[in-house]
């Protein structure tokens, strides 16, 4: 989907992001320092980027300065991610120019929520087509198809099916389900997601299996 940089000394909470944002279909590069994320800027620059503020070389702020600078990053979606949780620390790194922030401890459904919201607004034109092995979604045409023959879904199915495969490999809680594909002013129940499931389950096939339950939480597609 994405090409996401992480800047992140600590290499611990690095292999964290990574492996979450890679499980959510994003191609993922991370770095140490500064230094190294420069000259990396340089070659390709990245859909978004995730920014320590704590670093050995050079302070987040610092960067995101340096990027809002630059004619050929300064309109790059910036997330910050903080062990700061003053408000004044927080308020300046929106005013450096970064988009959002994540303040450590923080979960990886939020680290994902959070990557997926910014990107929906700064990239709403760049995701064309949603493929998982033979099962492809065309987001143009609205149509999905199983080894090239168009399947029928609805609506709501067709929503279900997107959002699965936009953060496979990552467990959906029926909560953020719900507000993603039905909007957070809807007051069904959660049962509707399981009946939701269960069709489109039939619809897809063979595929259908790869839609997993997770207990009492929610669903996730492998």
């Amino acid at each position: 989907m994405a090409l996401i940089y992480i800047i992140e000394d600590d290499e611990s909470i690095r292999e964290i992001e990574e492996f979450a944002l890679m499980n959510a279909g994003h191609k993922v590069l991370g770095f140490q320092c500064a230094k190294d994320f420069y000259k990396k800027i340089e070659e390709l620059i990245p859909d978004l980027c995730l920014i320590d503020i704590m670093l050995p070389d050079e302070n987040g702020n610092e960067i995101v300065r340096q990027l809002r600078n630059h004619s050929n990053t300064k309109g790059l979606p910036i997330i910050m991610v903080t062990a700061k949780t003053s408000e004044l620390d927080l308020v300046k790194g929106i005013e450096d120019g970064a988009d959002d922030y994540i303040k450590k401890p923080f979960s990886v459904m939020e680290l994902i929520s959070r990557v997926k919201a910014l990107l929906r607004r700064t990239m709403p034109d760049k995701v064309k087509k949603l493929d998982l092995d033979g099962l492809s979604v065309n987001m143009e045409k609205h149509e999905v198809s199983i080894d090239g023959k168009t399947i029928e879904l609805t609506h709501k199915e067709y929503e279900l099916l997107s959002l699965f495969i936009m953060n496979r490999g990552i467990v959906l809680t029926r909560e953020i389900i719900m507000d993603e594909v039905w909007g957070t002013d809807y007051e069904g129940e959660t049962r509707t997601i399981d009946m939701h499931v269960k069709t489109l389950r039939r619809k897809l096939g063979e595929y259908g299996s790869r839609i997993k339950t997770i207990r009492n939480v929610g669903y996730r597609i492998e």
